[in-house]
């Protein structure tokens, strides 16, 4: 079935971000209160500048979005991740609560009907397991960290890189992540002919102790399939630079990012992996429990 003008114009801008003729930087529009999430302070920059003019930055307690009205999806989500910020992270329980973004226009954001029934998960771009308190994980579960995502990736392969992810910052201590969807080929498709869906995702990972940084780059389908990619590829791939304060050679350089546990091919650590699995199905059976609840009462 053909798409809806409007969406075909969209997704018309959002593919342009692939060509080499667009080859002009735009950076973000300013948003100094997010700094925080920013390696350097620096807000990642785009390389198409149509994506900018109904690009629209969003502040949260423990991450930063710029989310387009193009797409209505996030086209990032920017964190700090610490030793301390992941350890206070597992002490938070999970409470689902997706809620529309009222900070945008409203014919620029998602809404929650999109996604009923669309075949699709809400798939958080900066995760509700990264949040360090109850009211930075509600802020995650905000459409506008959203993007439409596979099922299966998002419930174990995207989950276990998320894990992965988690795990690196505390083992370094402090890492800075930018998480994104990436629109490519003809393919891409709209839910309710409003919210485009992602071909891949990807997550970059920089450390500021060492320099390095790399990126995980996953299609959205239940495949399995990953590989990480140095931040120039990830640049000529998803039109973004991530982080503009690095050097060239650095960027150049793709980082060794651990396995995602739940698929490592040597087996990885299986007392980690099984903590993390328990984590998980406790987070679902109080999700059961309060669903089963609201349904009695």
């Amino acid at each position: 079935m053909a798409l809806p003008a409007p969406v075909l114009a969209a997704l018309a801008g959002l593919l342009a971000m692939a060509s080499p003729l667009a080859a002009l930087s735009q950076a973000a529009p300013d948003a100094p209160a997010c700094s925080a999430s920013f390696a350097d302070g620096r807000a990642p920059t785009l390389t198409n500048p149509k994506l900018a003019e109904r690009a629209v930055p969003l502040c949260f307690e423990a991450f930063a979005v710029l989310h387009s009205g193009a797409s209505r999806t996030p086209l990032y989500a920017a964190e700090r991740l610490t030793r301390r910020s992941v350890a206070a992270a597992r002490r938070v329980d999970r409470a689902d609560a997706f809620h529309e973004e009222d900070r945008l226009a409203e014919d620029d954001r998602a809404r929650l009907s999109d996604y009923v029934h669309s075949g699709f998960d809400r798939g958080h771009l900066a995760p509700a397991g990264d949040m360090p308190s109850t009211a930075s994980q509600a802020e995650s579960f905000s459409l506008a960290n959203i993007v439409p995502q596979n099922r299966t990736l998002n419930r174990s392969f995207w989950a276990a890189i998320e894990e992965s992810v988690r795990r690196l910052a505390t083992e370094r201590g402090e890492i800075f992540v930018v998480t994104g969807p990436i629109f490519e080929g003809a393919s891409t498709r709209a839910i309710k002919g409003r919210v485009l869906v992602p071909t891949a995702l990807f997550k970059a990972v920089y450390d500021p102790r060492s320099g390095e940084a790399g990126a995980y780059l996953a299609p959205n389908d239940g495949s399995g399939d990953w590989r990480t990619v140095s931040l120039v590829a990830l640049r000529d791939k998803a039109g973004i630079d991530v982080f503009p304060g690095l050097s060239d050679a650095a960027k150049a350089r793709a980082m060794s990012l651990p396995e995602p546990r739940d698929f490592s091919r040597d087996g990885g650590d299986r007392n980690a992996t099984l903590d993390y699995l328990k984590r998980q199905a406790l987070h679902f059976l109080r999700f059961l429990w309060r669903e089963l609840l609201r349904a009695i009462f």
